[in-house]
């Protein structure tokens, strides 16, 4: 699907090395939107540049750890010096660490607080000040972040991946308040079943083969149909703000 309303557009997109972060880049660059992509990965956001330009877009490759303030700093200012003030944020990177709680997994519970609550925090502080200043111009303005359907779910062994991701729902709903009444709009998109590289960093074999099983028995979506849902609600008229949205596959109850 074409999206026009993004060609005036300047994103930043985390998590952009692979998955829903990957194909929401390029579906905005598509539109027309100048887009900074943010990761980890060096070598995979600078072929994923390459490949948006061979297509005719902009894209920056920025290298980022959104876990690190430093890093964030840096990465913000590159953006900055590449395309100016930046009027779309999209707080994808994330990470799903699921155990069971008694087996005590510190190290784990750490990464995903910091990533997917305290790393979408670090992006919002970075780049709020942009998106003010794009709606208080007449312009459109969009944070939107990437939650899931553990944020109201309960999933067994996924309690603290689960509780990160009803703070970034609940972060969205009060940040709302705040950017809202000055015409910034707040989204969280809740993906359910996704096929991502997400599942990958399962660490306990028995949690892994149970993951696939749900891939065996639930035709998935794929991240591009979470980019797509993502261009869609960043695509509409300035006053609508699609605030809360939630996507399963159709086989999923």
């Amino acid at each position: 699907m074409s999206y026009p309303a993004l060609a005036t557009r300047t994103a930043v997109v985390t998590g952009a090395a692979s998955g829903m972060g990957a194909a929401t880049a390029r579906l905005l660059a598509a539109g027309g939107a100048r887009v900074a992509l943010l990761a980890r990965r060096a070598d995979r956001l600078a072929d994923l540049a390459a490949e948006i330009a061979e297509e005719g877009g902009q894209a920056v490759a920025v290298t980022a750890d959104i876990t690190d303030q430093a890093s964030v700093d840096a990465a913000a200012g590159a953006v900055h010096a590449a395309f100016g003030p930046v009027d779309l944020v999209v707080n994808n990177a994330g990470v799903m660490l699921p155990n069971p709680l008694d087996d005590g997994r510190i190290d784990e519970w750490a990464r995903m607080i910091d990533t997917n609550l305290t790393g979408a925090l670090r992006i919002v502080r970075a780049f709020t000040p942009d998106l003010v200043a794009a709606a208080a111009e007449g312009r459109t303005a969009d944070l939107v972040n990437v939650s899931s359907i553990a944020s109201h779910v309960v999933f067994p062994t996924y309690a603290v991946y689960g509780a990160t991701k009803a703070g970034l729902t609940q972060l969205s709903a009060a940040l709302r308040t705040e950017l809202g009444p000055r015409d910034v709009r707040v989204s969280a998109v809740e993906p359910g079943l996704t096929d991502t590289e997400l599942g990958g960093h399962i660490d306990n074999p028995a949690l892994r083969e149970q993951l696939g099983g749900m891939f065996e028995a639930i035709p998935a979506l794929g991240a591009d149909d979470i980019a797509d849902l993502i261009a869609y609600t960043v695509s509409r008229p300035r006053h609508v703000n699609l605030r809360h949205i939630v996507a399963l596959p159709t086989r999923q109850a």
